[in-house]
């Protein structure tokens, strides 16, 4: 498997598998069974479909080795008249649902003049094409579904040139401009280019608090009200900046209003099919009392969530604070890493299980459309991830210190087991004194260390372990032999090209949703804690300007390139922003009330806190009214009133009826011509020649590598003929192998 990064560390002379993409659209990574003779033959069948479907939705398709148990599947849109049919169709549908402000120009070559397709387009609906129901024109072709199981990973070749420039551009900048969000868009999609928004304009806004706390940090010191105060208006300027800069964004970017076009997802199960009262239209419907029982079950998943991972993180608290201040016996300097280790044990198997959890929980309330699905379990994954990343310091701020009186005499049961494992006679335990740094030290870590950890493990470790993995292979290689491995032989002419895109088969999805993650539980740490250690924010400053270079390495070394989808904001991460920006004015002023007038210390009690006047501290009338306004705005949103349902049928009838005009009078949904069928398409009737084929042999002399990788299989047929063959030999040389 070739090395990415060599990609980007050498010249790109010396790798010619990086100069072109051979006009291919996407790779379908076809995965082949090695086991029983049924499921190859399922295999095969499943491949002939797969084949079939491309072909007769107008995709041309080229079929090569893709490794020792796959096939590499080629695929472009073989005419541009079908690729321009498909513009004008979703360009008319963006206006028809008010995304575009004017219907496009009927005269189609002076409109695609002067509003040409961008690249990030062409991929977007090509993808569609392959993947939208046969109902809707496309291929039905669902990656890791039903009879599609064997269709490992659906995904479009990276511009090894633009990522080159793009790394070294971004190395020398300390801001991205709009020009450089213009670039990821184009090439990436919306979608991706929301998140580097998002990042630029909170590593902008982080300016502020930065400067402002590092001198709060030399003069107010800590839980100040003061810097509690300009915390609290900082992050709500924030939010409301950046609820307004995304539609700014979406507008500039003719996305404003795209999340009214939702796709529809292929695992749907429907109940019946009935006609809509409002449009009159024939939809498939769900019972909506089914999906709400399931959604109940979102109170018992995040109360297991609490109990786990909760019980979890309580339980290494306790062990912490009795081996680090109440433990004097033998191998303690060892036995302080003791939580660390459970935590890294067990906490990455039970938040894998709960993930598992969500994802089946998500997918048994059975959404419609792919956007209801991610925003459900995005909202579950955002229980985990508070509970993960919070709830050691609310133990500390609000429990260790405050009661640490009260609670640490039941550590006991840790004293004796202790004193069990020792033969000495004296204790191995003192008396217990609360430890009044360990807030700012726990701070410090999830603020400093964290960041630089999960650096290390999102970029390095992953790279490391394809470094480690490939090496692996290399001495398996050698130690078995080569002698009944399938010995790929490709065309001098392609060796390069596909040498890197078999490596590119072999990476994981690039998932936005992770990145996202990471930006929230930041400024959730910077809204709810930062009054504990003013200097957080110019940690994250430092970790976010790395951030950007590092997630624009990862998209371009270490992920498969993502499909380029549209989006006009960030989705349900706006919500969990506003929420811990509310919260966080509560909790700063509990730190403040808490630690500020109070004094701690070891003869302190916790009756010396009024609870009274804590709640008026924190409990402010406009905190309820911004809480009953959430959930008012909330419910309102769900309903449907007459006034939507009439625009809902006015504009259904005015898509219904421009569509049938528009379509019916160009025929565009026409059946595909000769041109459609691909490139040395030969029909089963035609009679090769010798004359016809010295014929090709002069042409094909002249014509470049990109031109010629699309002629060596003509037509579906032989598409199929060749692929079947190199099933035989990869079940051939595994059966010999065996």
């Amino acid at each position: 498997m070739a090395d990415p990064l060599s990609f980007y560390l050498e010249d790109d002379k010396t790798q010619p598998g990086t100069r072109s993409n051979f006009n291919v659209d996407y790779v379908i990574h076809y995965k082949l069974p090695t086991t029983s003779v049924k499921e190859k033959e399922e295999a095969e069948a499943a491949f002939i479909q797969l084949i079939n479907a491309l072909s007769a939705v107008g995709f041309a398709t080229e079929v090569r080795p893709g490794g020792k148990s796959s096939l590499l599947v080629f695929t472009k849109i073989a005419s541009e008249k079908l690729l321009t049919s498909q513009v004008y169709r979703y360009r008319i549908q963006d206006w028809l649902f008010g995304v575009r402000t004017s219907a496009p120009n009927q005269d189609l070559s002076k409109y695609l003049e002067e509003e040409p397709v961008s690249e990030a387009e062409r991929l977007r609906l090509t993808y569609l094409l392959i993947t939208k129901s046969k109902n809707e024109g496309g291929a039905g072709i669902t990656a890791k579904v039903g009879k599609w199981k064997y269709v490992d990973s659906i995904f479009p070749l990276h511009d090894h040139d633009f990522n080159r420039r793009w790394i070294k551009a971004w190395s020398s900048k300390y801001f991205l401009d709009e020009e450089d969000l213009n670039r990821i868009r184009d090439k990436f999609g919306e979608r991706v280019a929301f998140y580097f928004a998002f990042l630029q304009s909170y590593f902008a806004f982080l300016l502020f608090p930065a400067a402002f706390g590092f001198a709060a940090w030399l003069i107010l010191g800590k839980f100040s009200w003061f810097y509690a105060v300009v915390n609290a208006l900082w992050s709500v300027v924030f939010f409301e900046h950046w609820k307004t800069k995304e539609v700014d964004l979406a507008v500039r970017w003719g996305v404003r209003g795209v999340s009214r076009i939702q796709h529809p997802r292929p695992q749907f199960q429907f109940e019946r099919e009935a006609q809509d009262p409002v449009t009159g239209e024939i939809v498939r419907v769900y019972s909506p009392f089914k999906r709400l029982a399931r959604q109940l079950l979102q109170i018992p998943f995040a109360l297991a969530c609490v109990v786990v991972l909760g019980g979890l993180i309580v339980s290494c608290f306790s062990i912490e604070v009795f081996i680090t201040e109440i433990y004097t016996g033998p191998f303690k300097q060892y036995l302080t890493f003791l939580p660390t280790v459970l935590l890294t044990i067990f906490m990455p198997t039970f938040s894998g299980l709960l993930t598992n959890l969500a994802e089946k929980l998500t997918k048994a309330e059975n959404y419609e459309t792919h956007d209801a699905h991610q925003a459900s379990f995005i909202e579950k994954i955002f229980v985990l991830n508070f509970i993960t990343s919070y709830l050691p310091i609310f133990l500390t701020a609000f429990v260790y210190v405050p009661f640490g009186k009260l609670l640490v005499p039941y550590l006991d049961v840790f004293k004796v087991t202790a004193q069990s494992f020792t033969t000495m006679e004296k204790p191995v335990t003192k008396s217990w004194e609360i430890n009044p740094d360990r807030l700012t030290t726990q701070v410090i870590y999830f603020t400093v260390t964290a960041q630089i950890v999960n650096f290390l493990t999102e970029v390095i470790v992953p790279y490391a372990k394809r470094k480690v993995f490939k090496k692996v292979q290399e001495v398996q290689s050698e130690f078995t032999g080569n002698g009944h491995e399938l010995q790929i032989k490709d065309h001098p002419d392609e060796a390069d090209f596909l040498k890197r895109v078999r490596n590119e088969a072999e990476l994981d999805a690039y998932d936005v949703t992770v990145d996202y993650r990471e930006m929230v539980v930041q400024f959730g740490y910077l809204s709810l804690f930062s009054v504990i250690w003013p200097l957080a924010a110019c940690s994250f400053l430092v970790n976010n300007w790395v951030e950007a270079r590092s997630d624009a390495m990862k998209i371009a070394i270490g992920s498969q390139r993502p499909v380029p989808w549209r989006a006009d904001s960030i989705g349900p991460w706006l919500n969990s922003l506003g929420f811990l920006s509310w919260l966080g004015s509560i909790t700063s002023a509990a730190l403040v009330y808490l630690f500020n007038k109070h004094d701690i210390n070891p003869d302190g009690t916790p009756w010396d806190i009024s609870g009274w006047a804590l709640l008026l501290s924190i409990l402010f009338a406009e905190h309820i009214y911004f809480a009953v306004q959430l959930v008012v705005r909330s419910l309102v949103q769900k309903l449907d009133n007459p006034g939507l349902q009439k625009e809902r049928a006015e504009r259904y009838a005015l898509r219904k009826k421009l569509l049938e005009q528009t379509f019916g009078s160009h025929g565009y949904d026409a059946d595909l011509t000769e041109e459609a069928r691909g490139p040395g398409y030969v029909s089963s009737g035609e009679r090769i020649t010798r004359e016809a084929l010295e014929e090709e042999a002069r042409v094909n002399a002249t014509k470049t590598p990109e031109q010629l990788f699309w002629l060596r299989q003509r037509g579906a047929a032989e598409t199929i003929e060749i692929g079947r063959g190199l099933m035989a030999e990869v079940a051939a040389a595994n059966q010999t192998k065996s």
